[in-house]
């Protein structure tokens, strides 16, 4: 199992823990990642979960219901501009797909890479709030050649599927959005941001020697491996929760490969906050912090993409 796989699935059993599956859908969910139940069990109890008798796990099974999501709670940042569905040309002949915003009288360009549920309507929204914001973006479906995020009818096959592709084609395929995003904001400083899995994406992208980006914020995400920032010069914002420990244990070595990559950075911690606050969809929205980190990109942007 990768770094990245191990995230992912450390995701699916910390939902459990917390409340939000069950242990029967967690174990499930861990099936479609390749994890067999003596080793799903043991994650979940590595995470917290206790030890709790199990039935076999059976992804073959009908799925079971995820919970409702919550209901709709104001987003941090200006009322969104409307996306529009956009394609384009790929590596190796592959077509993207994302979900385009355009900035009115446009400050710079962003691009925006989603969580491990992919292109949801609260990514779309936060590019629409990007450009409110003077901002154009794209955010990218990095499961465009899977036939992209809606093609996929269990939410829980949008991260198993995420966990087994190569990271490569992850840098390919975020290379190709932002060689789009210069096509279409021509003249544009390009910055970047993701959160969570898309978070880990950002600082792989930091990580992949790219010099078009002027800045990135990577929201409460994994850093890669080795990760070494010497091919970029990005000025970049590292957005972490208080109460998110997993996320946590890597934001000091983020430290150091950016001291060491000699980069403009900031790294901020959000108190009382967990994993996920930003997304006002989810259970660990938190409106203040939000607002708060929505700020601080906004103005980061400001000094890094003008």
């Amino acid at each position: 199992m990768t770094a990245f796989q191990r995230y992912l699935a450390e995701e699916i059993a910390l939902d459990h823990v917390e409340g939000l599956i069950s242990r029967r859908e967690a174990l499930r969910r861990l099936g479609l990642m390749g994890l067999g139940l003596p080793a799903a069990t043991a994650l979940l109890a590595a995470c917290g979960a206790g030890g709790q008798a199990a039935g076999p796990a059976t992804p073959a099974a009908s799925p079971s219901p995820s919970p409702s999501p919550s209901p709709p709670r104001s987003p941090a940042g200006p009322s969104p501009l409307p996306t529009r569905a956009i394609t384009f040309a790929g590596p190796e002949g592959s077509t993207l797909r994302g979900a385009w915003a355009e900035a009115p009288d446009r400050k710079g360009a962003v691009l925006v890479i989603h969580e491990n549920r992919g292109l949801t309507d609260h990514i779309r929204s936060v590019a629409g709030r990007l450009a409110a914001s003077g901002y154009s973006a794209l955010a990218l479906d990095l499961l465009s050649r899977d036939g992209g995020s809606e093609s996929f009818a269990d939410p829980a096959q949008i991260m198993a599927r995420l966990g087994e592709i190569p990271r490569e084609r992850f840098v390919a395929d975020m290379k190709a959005g932002l060689g789009e995003l210069q096509r279409r904001a021509q003249g544009a400083k390009l910055g970047m941001v993701g959160f969570c899995f898309g978070g880990g994406m950002t600082w792989l992208l930091l990580a992949g020697s790219e010099p078009r980006l002027a800045a990135a914020v990577p929201f409460y995400g994994p850093l890669p491996e080795g990760a070494d920032f010497g091919g970029t010069e990005a000025a970049v914002l590292g957005v972490y929760a208080e109460q998110d420990d997993r996320v946590n244990a890597t934001r000091e070595a983020a430290r150091a490969a950016l001291e060491k990559a000699g980069l403009t950075y900031e790294i901020v911690t959000f108190p009382g906050v967990n994993h996920a606050f930003f997304n006002d969809t989810g259970p660990r929205y938190d409106a203040d912090a939000a607002a708060q980190a929505y700020q601080r990109m906004i103005d980061w942007f400001g000094r890094h993409l003008a």
